[in-house]
């Protein structure tokens, strides 16, 4: 059986956060009410950052767009997102790690608290079949704007990989994880070989403490 190469996402493989880029594209293209959606959407940004994000809060306020439009022009705004916000983000060692894993004959999964919609064309571009993500709820051919069960962050990672080897042949005996934030210590904590990606302060800290590998992809 392959060992499990687990990839955070924002921060971690990418040199910025595609939840908060997302939003930015939003604001750029006139999609949103400008101000207000920036305000708000740095605004939840930092209380991330802080470690104190309401993610429910969050959801619904990052949700909403979604329903408010067809999934086939949503579908046409993610193609310019990823030209014009992604790849400009995307980390060549970044993209070297997944492929170093890759030809270990690893299984790779990217899980990451960033919706699906938002993640899956990112996890395409990285060649990464398996993502578990904060799934956005669709339904009747639209986005409902809610989410499909249990939120993919902080403990709800945990749970969400827990029942993803619920339905997979995989264990987490000799896996790693990859992640820059505090708030993955709960499945930091869970596998084999936690890293520390350009890690931030909190998280930084802790894997000093503990011992954990610390290594940059910047």
């Amino acid at each position: 059986m392959s060992r499990l190469a687990l990839f955070d996402l924002d921060n971690t493989l990418l040199a910025g956060d595609s939840d908060h880029a997302w939003g930015d594209f939003l604001v750029e293209r006139g999609i949103v009410d400008g101000q207000y959606y920036k305000d708000t959407n740095d605004r939840f940004y930092r209380d991330y950052c802080a470690g104190r994000l309401d993610i429910h809060a969050y959801l619904a306020f990052a949700l909403q767009v979604l329903s408010e439009h067809p999934a086939d022009r949503l579908q046409r705004w993610h193609h310019e997102f990823m030209r014009e916000k992604i790849e400009p983000i995307l980390l060549p060692k970044g993209l070297a790690l997944v492929d170093e894993h890759r030809r270990a004959g690893d299984t790779l999964v990217i899980i990451t608290a960033t919706n699906d919609f938002v993640t899956r064309p990112i996890a395409d571009r990285f060649g990464v079949h398996a993502l578990i993500a904060t799934t956005a709820e669709f339904s009747n051919g639209r986005y409902t704007g809610r989410v499909a069960g249990t939120p993919c962050y902080r403990e709800g990672k945990v749970t969400r990989l827990h029942d993803w080897l619920a339905r997979h042949p995989h264990t987490l005996a000799g896996s790693v994880f990859y992640s820059d934030s505090h708030t993955d210590l709960p499945l930091l904590e869970q596998v084999s070989t936690p890293v520390a990606v350009d890690p931030n302060d909190a998280l930084r800290h802790e894997a000093q403490k503990r011992g954990w590998e610390i290594r940059s992809l910047r």
